[in-house]
C-alpha cells in the first residue's frame, strides 16, 4: 500500500515513528549506561572492602531448653543480688540490664561471682558453675538484657599479627597489666590482675566488657582484628621462655641484677662468717 500524497497519512506517521525509534533507543543506553555503573561499582566496592573476620560475630539461634536450665541457675544463684528481671538490688548487686553474655562468662567463668561480699576487688577463684552452666546463665542473660555477646570462631589469628598484637597491648594495656602481663597495683585498693590464667575467651570477654576498673574495648575502638591480634600476643608472653633463664617477673636488667647482687653479697657474708667460724 503506497501512501496517499492527497491524505498525507503516510507523511504524518514516519516523524512518529521516528520519534519512538528514538525514545526506545534512549531508554536502551540509559539501561546500558546504569547496568555499566552498577558493575562497575560492585567491583570496586568488593576490592576495597576490608577483610571479614573469622570471629563469629551473627547472633546464635537460642535453645529454650538452654534458656530453661539458665533461667533455674539464676534464680538458684543470682536473683537475690541482681533481682528478678535482671533490674539489680539496691546495695546487693547492679543491674545487668546491656550487659551481656561476654559479662557474664567474664565473672563467673573465672569464679569471681558470685561473690560473698562487696570489696575493692573481686578476686578470681575457682568458679563454681561448671562451662556449660556458666553458658547457660550468660544465654538467659543475653536474651533477657542484651548487650556485647560471646565471642566464637578464631580469637587468635596468626602469628602474622603478634607485633602488632604487642604494640596495641603497650598502648592500651600495659600501664595497668604490666607489659609482661603480670599485673599490678592500682589505688584505693585495687590491682589489675595477672593475664597467667586467662584463656582467650576471657581476654575477650573482659576487653568486650570492661570488669572493674577496666575500660570497654567495643569493637569501633579496637576492631575484631586488633583483638584477636592482641590476645596472640597476651599468650605468646605465657609460652615464650626466657633463654637468660629465670626471668623474675620479666622485670628487666636493673630489678634483676639489684637480685643477683643482694643474694651475692648475702652468700658472700655467710662465707666469711663461716670461715671465721672455722679458724
Amino acid at each position: 500500500m503506497t501512501d496517499d500524497p492527497s491524505t498525507g497519512k503516510g507523511s504524518a506517521r514516519r516523524p512518529r515513528r521516528r520519534r519512538l525509534r528514538r525514545r526506545l533507543s534512549g531508554t536502551l543506553a540509559l539501561a546500558l549506561a546504569l547496568g555499566a555503573v552498577g558493575i562497575g561499582y560492585s567491583t570496586v566496592a568488593a576490592a576495597a572492602a576490608p577483610p571479614k573476620s573469622a570471629v563469629a560475630s551473627d547472633a546464635p539461634a537460642e535453645d529454650p531448653i538452654e534458656l530453661r536450665k539458665g533461667r533455674q541457675l539464676y534464680e538458684q544463684g543470682c536473683i537475690t543480688c541482681h533481682g528478678k528481671n535482671l533490674q539489680g538490688v539496691q546495695d546487693r548487686g547492679p543491674s545487668l540490664l546491656g550487659v551481656g553474655e561476654a559479662a557474664v562468662y567474664f565473672q563467673v567463668g573465672t569464679g569471681r561471682m558470685p561473690v560473698a561480699r562487696q570489696e575493692a576487688q573481686v578476686e578470681r577463684k575457682p568458679p563454681r558453675y561448671s562451662e556449660e552452666e556458666t553458658l547457660q546463665i550468660a544465654a538467659y542473660v543475653q536474651s533477657v538484657g542484651g548487650g556485647p555477646r560471646l565471642p566464637t570462631g578464631d580469637l587468635r589469628g596468626d602469628d602474622s599479627n603478634l607485633a602488632e598484637g604487642g604494640e596495641l597491648f603497650r598502648l592500651n594495656c600495659a600501664s595497668c597489666h604490666n607489659f609482661a602481663g603480670r599485673g599490678g597495683a592500682l589505688s584505693a585498693g585495687k590491682y589489675a590482675p595477672s593475664l597467667d590464667p586467662s584463656t582467650d575467651r576471657v581476654v575477650w570477654t573482659a576487653m568486650l566488657s570492661g570488669p572493674q576498673n577496666m575500660p570497654v574495648f567495643s569493637d569501633n575502638q579496637i576492631t575484631p582484628e586488633q583483638k584477636q591480634a592482641i590476645t596472640n600476643y597476651i599468650q605468646s608472653l605465657k609460652e615464650e621462655r626466657d633463654p637468660g633463664g629465670s626471668s623474675i617477673g620479666r622485670l628487666g636488667p636493673v630489678p634483676e641484677g639489684l637480685v643477683i647482687w643482694v643474694v651475692g653479697i648475702g652468700a658472700l657474708m655467710l662465707t666469711i662468717l663461716w670461715i671465721g667460724a672455722k679458724s
